[in-house]
């Protein structure tokens, strides 16, 4: 009876966590000491995610927790991917939140550090403030929502840019045609809020102030992980598998353990 109980209360807790993030992927069936395994590592997971989130300070900056969660766990899947060089940097584009606030977050994850917090434009037809509208198209002059690797630094009609792959098919893997890159746009400033109540808006690039560009391309230059968020849309990539971002985030850290003893 008591193992009845226990196996019941382990699929209770799953349910629960699927129910509670609907973001994270779907899990495959499982067999009961599996998912028991996979209870005890969620756990670890979050107090690692926690851990990070609250060091780099990140909710002062602003940031909602599950958001970070969700980039960080898009982050360890490209990592296992082997998409990624050596740099821990991980930068997040808030579109939750107005263009008015700070929303742009470049966090140093092996420092734990948030190196960066500044404004980011989105494109003009995804909305006024705060977008609601994100498109895949050509000349559609919105956003595009997921994850993206930096590619290669060029200097365009914006100055000196920074090239994105877009990583999710359906939602941003034509940025390359389409141009959507980081650049600097001088109507990324207070002034503009000051004037417009917002921010200037891209025609669909996550533009940053002109003064920080250089700092921002420096900063996320090299195959680092770029996540666009927006909490209310139907967006599902393959990178949000927590699972395996737990499984390897938690040996990742078991191997910097091992070589400061």
């Amino acid at each position: 009876m008591k193992k009845i109980f226990l196996g019941i209360a382990a699929i209770v807790l799953v349910s629960m966590s699927i129910v509670g993030t609907s973001w994270k992927a779907e899990e495959l069936p499982q067999t009961q000491q599996q998912t028991v395994k996979n209870i005890a590592a969620d756990s670890i997971y979050n107090q690692f995610i926690s851990d990070i989130y609250y060091a780099a300070h990140l909710d002062s900056a602003g940031l909602n927790q599950q958001v970070f969660e969700k980039a960080l766990t898009g982050f360890y899947n490209m990592k296992y991917s082997g998409m990624l060089h050596s740099k821990s940097i991980l930068t997040i584009a808030d579109f939750d939140q107005e263009s008015s606030k700070k929303r742009l977050f470049i966090i140093d994850l092996a420092q734990k550090k948030l190196i960066l917090n500044t404004w980011v434009a989105h494109g003009q037809n995804s909305g006024g403030d705060k977008p609601s509208y994100f498109s895949n198209t050509q000349n559609s002059n919105q956003s595009s929502l997921g994850f993206y690797l930096t590619g290669e630094i060029y200097y365009g009609k914006h100055g000196r840019s920074l090239k994105l792959d877009g990583m999710d098919r359906g939602f941003n893997n034509n940025a390359r045609e389409r141009a959507i890159v980081v650049h600097g746009a001088d109507y990324v400033c207070q002034e503009t809020i000051n004037q417009l109540g917002r921010l200037g808006r891209s025609q669909g690039c996550p533009a940053v102030p002109t003064k920080l560009a250089n700092k921002v391309i420096d900063a996320i230059s090299d195959r680092t992980v770029l996540f666009i968020n927006n909490s209310d849309q139907q967006y599902h990539s393959s990178f949000l598998n927590e699972t395996l971002a737990a499984s390897y985030a938690l040996k990742q850290e078991e191997v910097l353990a091992a070589q400061m003893d």
